[in-house]
């Protein structure tokens, strides 16, 4: 395994109406590292954005997506989504917050 830093194991956040429904529940997606655990993710999300606790975190690898240009063929990359969920009493992510 590479060596991650915790700075590297959140890539950006996830943007979709989905996950930003799912803010009102204090969960929040980012795309990770693909190389990044669970335990990972969590210390990198408290290191980042202080005064946050997380309660749990849900992983799932995305495969990537058939593309074609004319005859050829290809795949777009894989991912890692990361979904985030914080504790009640834990402040918000202020990356969110104005969208």
């Amino acid at each position: 395994m590479a060596n991650v830093q915790y700075y590297d194991v959140i890539l950006k956040p996830v943007v979709t109406e989905k996950s930003m429904n799912a803010m009102g529940e204090k969960k929040y997606t980012f795309l990770v590292h693909p190389e990044a655990n669970k335990t990972m993710i969590k210390e990198a999300v408290e290191k980042m954005f202080p005064g946050t606790k997380v309660e749990r975190v849900n992983t799932m690898n995305m495969d990537g997506k058939n593309k074609r240009r004319g005859m050829t063929f290809g795949k777009t990359a894989k991912t890692k989504k990361a979904i985030v969920k914080l504790t009640e009493d834990s402040k918000d992510i202020e990356v969110f917050a104005g969208l």
